[in-house]
């Protein structure tokens, strides 16, 4: 393990240039103070978990001090927010430190958000809240629990700065980590301003530092293009099974690997309801829970369009046409799981779409409704849950097509099938009312919370002793909370 002043730096996002970052250095918050640090996070630097309580850390993740060797950058770049291209986006309120690789060899870059003004403030002061950075980071590390692909949050910074929203507020800083913060609008950057030398060397450094494999490939760009479909496929399918709603899905804010990124809005389900919009400045719903699936392929359009100088049209469309089909696949896969099914029948789809349809009619709890279907056999599962449901003929109907389902498969240890089943659907997730509580708390300067709803999400999946108010369907208050971008 290492110690703070150990990590050891090679910034090559940052020798690209000026025409891809401005050099900024960070504004301190004042009186900085840790709230909460994520060991799993630490870990990934090999950093020491005690280091988060010294007095140096909160300096180095406040603005106060900086490593000799970090190169603090600002990255431009451009991006369609709700459908309508933005040609000045760029870290307004981030920077990127610099890039630290571990004993693993694996290189991630420090990102430390609301560090101050940029070039790309735009009128804003260049700050995060404490609220928002709060969420951020529950809400990445819960996420990676999870198993789906998320930046990373090592630590969040709190101050005695006020900073003013709909109200004042105090800033805060949080360290995100990621092996890049390339976005796709990184490309649509310097393809809309017309410079295709720079779109090349950006390409290059993608390829080379992020999709190595690719250049092995007759048509290494289209390669990577394809990756980046695939991943992304896979994700938004990770993203429905779980029922998590980013709800601010800009090209600005997706990345090319593939990985959850930029947090605001969001929001996990608590009824299922495919057309829940969790940020309410969404007025035309564009980023609801269900548009998650076409929006992925758009914003995958919108990146495919800023490659045309790199890669043919026919073969960029041809690659487009993979992420339908590789989203149902996966996604199909993961929700078979979730079902305690091991094996695939052509009527899955039909069982699956019936059962959602019942419990969006019935306002029923999305997690918690799986998590229970494992507890017992699928006969005394079923018998537990038709209470839920309004429609209580038509889920008994659905019963008996997944009894029966389930008994195709062959005889299984019930112990078994409940070992397997909770391993893939979570206890606790990042319910919006649990993080207002922990939010409440930190602003008046108790922590804990915090803390302790990070320790319970860290390990969603085995019941913790102690810990069975997280797991409760959330009061009525509680479903209706109103998540705006404002951060």
């Amino acid at each position: 393990m290492k110690a703070l002043d150990e990590l050891t730096f090679d910034n090559r996002f940052a020798r690209l240039g000026d025409a891809f970052s401005t050099h900024v250095l960070p504004e301190p918050i004042a009186a900085p103070r840790l709230v909460v640090a994520s060991p799993a996070a630490m870990a990934l630097l090999d950093l020491d978990p005690a280091e988060a309580q010294t007095p140096v850390f909160a300096e180095l993740f406040g603005g106060h001090k900086l490593w000799a060797e970090a190169e603090p950058r600002a990255m431009v770049y451009s991006g369609h927010q709700f459908g309508f291209y933005n040609p000045q986006l760029g870290d307004g309120r981030g920077l990127l430190l610099g890039e630290v690789y571990n004993e693993a060899g694996e290189h991630w870059d420090l990102h430390l958000k609301g560090a101050g003004q940029t070039p790309y403030s735009r009128m804003g002061d260049g700050r995060a809240v404490l609220r928002s950075s709060i969420r951020e980071f529950l809400a990445s590390e819960a996420l990676h629990a999870l198993n789906i692909p998320t930046t990373r949050a090592l630590c969040v910074i709190g101050s005695d700065t006020p900073v003013w929203r709909e109200k004042q507020e105090r800033a805060a800083m949080l360290l995100r980590l990621s092996p890049s913060h390339v976005r796709f609008g990184h490309f649509e950057f310097f393809y809309y301003t017309k410079r295709p030398e720079q779109q090349k060397e950006l390409g290059e450094h993608v390829l080379a530092m992020h999709f190595p494999h690719c250049l092995e490939q007759p048509e290494p760009y289209l390669a990577m293009f394809r990756e980046i479909v695939e991943r992304n496929a896979e994700l938004i399918a990770k993203w429905q099974a779980y029922g998590f709603c980013h709800g601010v899905m800009n090209t600005d804010n997706m990345s090319i690997l593939g990985i959850t990124f930029d947090f605001g809005p969001f929001a996990f389900l608590d009824d299922f309801d495919a057309h829940f919009i969790c940020n309410h400045s969404d007025d035309q719903g564009r980023y609801s829970f269900s548009n998650q699936v076409p929006i992925g392929q758009w914003n995958l359009s919108a990146l495919a369009q800023a490659l045309t100088p790199l890669i043919s049209v026919e073969a960029l469309r041809e690659t487009l046409g993979l992420y339908l089909p590789l989203f149902q696949a996966h996604y199909l896969d993961l929700m078979r799981r979730r079902l305690g099914l091991t094996t695939a029948e052509d009527d899955d789809q039909k069982l699956l779409e019936h059962l959602l349809q019942l419990m969006q009619n019935s306002g029923v709890d999305y997690s918690l409704f799986f998590r229970r279907l494992g507890e017992e056999s699928p006969e005394l599962a079923v018998a537990r849950l038709r209470d839920d449901f309004v429609d209580i003929k038509g889920f008994d109907a659905w019963g008996e097509l997944y009894i029966a389902r389930v008994a195709r498969e062959g005889e299984v240890d019930q112990e078994l099938r409940r070992e397997r089943m909770h391993a893939v659907n979570p206890l606790y997730i990042l319910r919006n009312y649990l993080a207002q509580k922990a939010i409440d708390a930190a602003e008046s300067g108790d922590y804990s919370e915090v803390r302790r709803l990070h320790a319970v999400l860290s390990n969603p999946f085995e019941e913790q002793p102690g810990m069975e108010s997280y797991a409760e369907r959330p009061p009525e208050w509680g479903k209706h909370l109103e998540i705006s971008c404002s951060s």
